[in-house]
């Protein structure tokens, strides 16, 4: 049983950075695919960045402006947000899943994070 907790969140002006991490536990975090979602408010969960091996792959509207990275020392997932803009506010989840390959939709995983709120004021 893979167990995901993420850390990192807070509130960060327009224009700011933040870098969310996901420890997780329980697995062969190695060969799994590790992906972030974000939730706001009145809002489905949409996709944002994910990792399948050591290969990374963005949604389009964060494209160039956030990274996805791993540790597999440290099992650890990490995403960098740079150029943060108040239509980035959520709730940012970690997700994993065992299958390798770009996943993007949010049943395609099995595990989840508690997830933590990233607020970008104007």
């Amino acid at each position: 049983q893979v167990q995901l907790v993420e850390s990192g969140g807070g509130l960060v002006q327009a224009g700011g950075s933040l870098r969310l991490s996901c420890a997780a536990s329980g697995g062969t975090f190695r060969s799994t695919t590790m992906g972030w979602f974000r939730q706001a408010p009145g809002k489905e969960r949409e996709f944002v960045a994910g990792i399948t091996g050591s290969v990374p792959y963005y949604a389009d509207s964060v494209k160039g402006r956030f990274i996805i990275s791993r540790d597999n020392v440290k099992n650890t997932a990490y995403l960098q947000m740079n150029s943060l803009k108040p239509e980035d506010t959520g709730v940012y989840y970690c997700a994993a899943t065992s299958r390798l390959g770009s996943a993007r939709s949010s049943n395609q995983y099995n595990y989840w994070g508690q997830g933590t709120q990233v607020t970008v004021s104007s």
